[in-house]
């Protein structure tokens, strides 16, 4: 389920550029359902390349999301939705920096950082969006997903 979670949001958002809900989903699923996630952001990757093709953007997502679940797993006791509000907006802005790492094996250190300073309007959207999404999703979405934890039994620790 979290995997079709995952595909929906993302294709529900995705005439918009650099605006999504995969981040907000992995940062609470990571919170609500524990070590679990990265079984389902492994199968959201695999799903991604199958879907979209395996080009280099899809070596990016082998550590871009998987990364996300392990800075929320790190933080995990954090209860503060200012402090997930952070995070997902700091996620967003550096997104194209982490995301520009395959180049410098493709192309070098110039295609790297000329990717990256290409995409920065880009990433100032995704943080901003980042930001208001969390903002205003993140209690109601928490509590929704700590109720379905709760009654399949599973602990997030």
């Amino acid at each position: 389920m979290m995997v079709a979670t995952l595909e929906a949001v993302k294709f529900s958002l995705s005439f918009l550029a650099n605006v999504e809900l995969v981040t907000l989903f992995l940062i609470l699923f990571a919170l609500c359902f524990g070590r679990e996630t990265y079984f389902a952001v492994g199968i959201f990757v695999v799903m991604e390349g199958f879907i979209y093709g395996f080009g280099i953007w899809w070596f990016m997502y082998l550590y871009i999301w998987p990364s996300l679940v392990t800075v929320t797993r790190i933080f995990r006791r954090k209860e503060s939705m200012w402090f997930w509000v952070m995070i997902s907006t700091l996620y967003g802005l550096t997104f194209g920096f982490f995301c520009s790492v395959p180049y410098l094996f493709v192309g070098g250190l110039r295609t790297a950082i000329s990717w990256w300073i290409a995409g920065i309007p880009y990433d100032l959207v995704h943080g901003a969006s980042n930001a208001v999404l969390a903002a205003v999703l993140f209690y109601p979405l928490r509590k929704i997903l700590r109720s379905i934890a709760e009654r399949i039994g599973i602990d997030p620790a």
